[in-house]
């Protein structure tokens, strides 16, 4: 049965360039970002591992680890990884899965039933702190993933985990957040003291909470 978004993501072991990874374990308590790549050195991927690793001390700011995959072996990748380092001009620091079984590929139907059977489709993965599912997204081969977009989406979950808020089109850190339907007028006043504005009933405008 295919992943969906709430589901508890799929827990495995499986070597990766920086020894046995033990999933659940090794996220305990973080977010994390799993992302698949086609095979090793393809060019958009090897940007792509490139950009994850110097975004590292953003994802720390969040809790987040990262974790890249494909179903290649674990020598191929760790002949990618000098390339990459090379070629994008920045450490890796972070595992490269060696899913040579398609162990992790089939438990998060990363393998496309009509597409070659070795290829992992190009699908990230975020998992929160529980180890839920909370976004789920499938790039094609020609286009680089957006991590900045990733960055943000993260920014929205861990906000509107906290607070009864949900934030709109092309919202970023600091912008307003619409109050959920659920909280009555009387309830947000007391829950957002820096008050809102109500453009309809059911669209309630209010500044982010945190900030």
């Amino acid at each position: 049965m295919a992943l969906r978004l709430g589901d508890e993501a799929p827990d495995f072991v499986q070597e990766s360039t920086v020894g046995t990874i033990d999933f659940h374990k090794w996220k305990e308590n973080s977010w994390a970002v799993l992302f698949s790549h086609p095979a090793d050195f393809t060019p958009v991927c090897t940007t792509e591992l490139g950009t994850v690793a110097k975004l590292k001390p953003e994802f720390d700011k969040r809790n987040i680890k990262a974790i890249g995959l494909s179903v290649d072996p674990l020598d191929s990748h760790r002949a990618w990884v000098s390339d990459i380092e090379e070629t994008q001009n920045t450490k890796l620091n972070f595992p490269i899965v060696a899913d040579g079984d398609r162990k992790v590929s089939m438990l998060y139907d990363m393998i496309h039933p009509e597409a070659n059977a070795t290829l992992t489709v190009r699908s990230v993965f975020i998992i929160d702190p529980n180890n839920k599912v909370r976004l789920m997204l499938t790039y094609p081969a020609s286009a680089g993933r957006n991590f900045q977009e990733l960055l943000r989406v993260i920014d929205s979950l861990q906000l509107t985990d906290r607070y009864k808020v949900a934030t709109p089109a092309d919202w970023k850190q600091g912008d307003d957040v619409v109050i959920v339907p659920a909280v009555s007028d009387a309830d947000a006043k007391q829950m957002f003291p820096k008050g809102f504005k109500a453009i309809k009933p059911y669209l309630r405008i209010t500044p982010q909470p945190d900030k």
